[in-house]
């Protein structure tokens, strides 16, 4: 399986995605969580992409390719992966169709998530991360068991900078501008499916696994 989640923040693709890699045993690809781990471990790239994603703003495409080059090399993507969150421009994606072709390769499916605006937003705003684990949670869909306690190792829960109030806005009108064009080229080649976000998490996997299979 050689698939890409796509959608506007907030939409569910991460929470699908997590669910698709288990029940189908592919590693899924997060760029948001590349970027984050290599914010937190300081290096030269993640440092580079901190200002970018406190602001709301799409990091560089040099930055982001040269960290899913890396991962689509290592042995564990060698039978599959699960792309979520790249690409999130139409250059990207056309970096990724060589890095694919270089290798042989070539993508089965992309799923494209939609969700009306005003339920993105209610969404993102209730979103808590877990800084260790990388568990995430929604105060009101998935809320942990201990109030701001990660249910798997029992870290105080965040709420990321992208996920506030005040750079919700930026990120969907970035994603409107930049990634939404990536619908109509991936119709273009007859890959892409639409799916509906919207409901309860255990609807939208019935209707993805339909899609899927």
């Amino acid at each position: 399986m050689r698939c890409i989640f796509l959608g506007p923040p907030g939409v569910g693709k991460g929470t699908q995605a997590e669910f698709v890699a288990r029940e189908f045993g592919v590693p899924k690809l997060s760029t948001g969580d590349l970027l984050r781990d290599s914010v937190q471990k300081k290096t030269t790239l993640g440092l580079e992409a901190k200002g970018f994603m406190d602001r709301g703003e799409l990091v560089p495409d040099e930055v982001v390719i040269g960290l899913v080059r890396e991962k689509l090399r290592s042995a564990e993507c060698q039978k599959g992966f699960l792309l979520d969150g790249f690409p999130r421009t139409v250059p990207q994606a056309d970096q990724l169709e060589l890095l694919l072709q270089s290798s042989g390769n070539s993508l089965d499916r992309v799923i494209y998530f939609t969700l009306p605006k005003d339920e993105i937003v209610k969404r993102i705003s209730g979103r808590r991360s877990c800084p260790r684990c990388k568990a995430v949670y929604h105060i009101q869909a998935i809320p942990p068991k201990k109030n701001g306690i990660c249910d798997v190792c029992e870290t105080e829960l965040i709420q990321r900078n992208d996920d506030k109030p005040e750079t919700i806005e930026s990120r969907l009108s970035v994603y409107d501008e930049q990634t939404a064009p990536l619908i109509e080229y991936y119709k273009g080649k007859n890959v892409l499916s639409e799916l509906d976000g919207s409901g309860p998490v255990d609807d939208v996997q019935r209707r993805l696994l339909a899609l899927l299979s």
